[in-house]
């Protein structure tokens, strides 16, 4: 019969796949888990547990240490390499807190919607993927495969915000809404900048060979980008203070304390005399 599956020979073929892949032990639910419990840590937002004395807390900080330690494994990070990695993430923690604390006191005091910070915490998109990107850049500067880029699609999925964990991001950032917002790999983004929905900083070029390049902007200090706002190459530099309009599209760099917008054009509709611009038929 024409189109049946040869299923021995495809058990066949999928066993020769599986005999010569490296084994990497499933580690996309305990990176989500690991994940979670961070942020619950951080945050009591995220959990009815109670601490009530340091050392509860530090205990949970040494569970965590082994759970990350656990993943690395799984990851066939070397051996000798696991113990210095989890040590350095964790000590990254106490700052890392800092900063999150920061981004969500910078969008509550910057959107007369939100009521308070928990409501930031516990609601916005744009806070959840900044404090997972947060958490997974310093796995990216440690080196650590593959868990990085696990740990900011599980927020892009969450949240419909792309950050690469690669990205270099200041202090006190804002995205709002946060839908459809794109931040590649090389992008350096500065202290005080706030981006809304459809925000792309992407590439010119997706040329494989250029994968060790810088191929996306960089965004100075206490930038404003609107809506679908498109910014490309790794050369193209927004100065400071400059406001980016919405569905702009830019490929050069433009000096500090920029406006840059398209000038809409409207006409007036005379019902005697009035050509529609478009024609079609649904």
């Amino acid at each position: 019969m024409s189109g049946k599956l040869d299923l021995n020979g495809f058990a066949a073929d999928l066993l020769k796949i599986r005999k010569s892949h490296v084994r990497i032990q499933p580690v996309k639910n305990d990176a989500q888990r690991f994940i979670e419990d961070m942020l619950q840590l951080l945050f009591p937002h995220f959990t009815e547990h109670v601490y009530y004395s340091p050392d509860e807390i530090e205990s949970k900080l040494l569970l965590l240490r082994r759970n990350l330690k656990n993943i690395l494994i799984s990851l066939n990070l070397e051996t000798s390499l696991v113990d210095d990695v989890a040590s350095s993430f964790m000590s990254k923690i106490p700052e890392i807190n800092t900063k999150l604390w920061l981004d969500a006191d910078t969008i509550y005091k910057g959107d007369p919607a939100a009521e308070s910070i928990d409501e930031v915490i516990l609601a916005y998109p744009g806070f959840f993927a900044i404090a997972i990107y947060r958490l997974a850049h310093e796995l990216y500067e440690l080196s650590v495969p593959i868990l990085p880029r696990i740990m900011t699609e599980y927020a892009h999925q969450k949240s419909g915000v792309d950050i690469n964990p690669g990205a270099r991001i200041g202090n006190a950032f804002f995205i709002d809404h946060g839908t459809g917002v794109v931040i590649g790999e090389t992008a350096v983004i500065g202290d005080n900048v706030k981006i809304y929905q459809g925000v792309t900083l992407g590439a010119i070029s997706v040329n494989k060979k250029l994968s060790n390049t810088k191929r996306h902007p960089t965004i100075e200090d206490s930038v404003i980008i609107y809506s679908q706002a498109v910014i490309l190459g790794g050369e193209t530099i927004i100065g400071h203070d400059s406001i980016i309009g919405g569905n702009v599209w830019l490929t050069e760099s433009v000096p500090a304390y920029s406006v840059v917008y398209h000038k809409s054009e409207v006409k007036v509709r005379n019902s005697e005399n009035y050509n529609e611009p478009i024609n079609f038929v649904i």
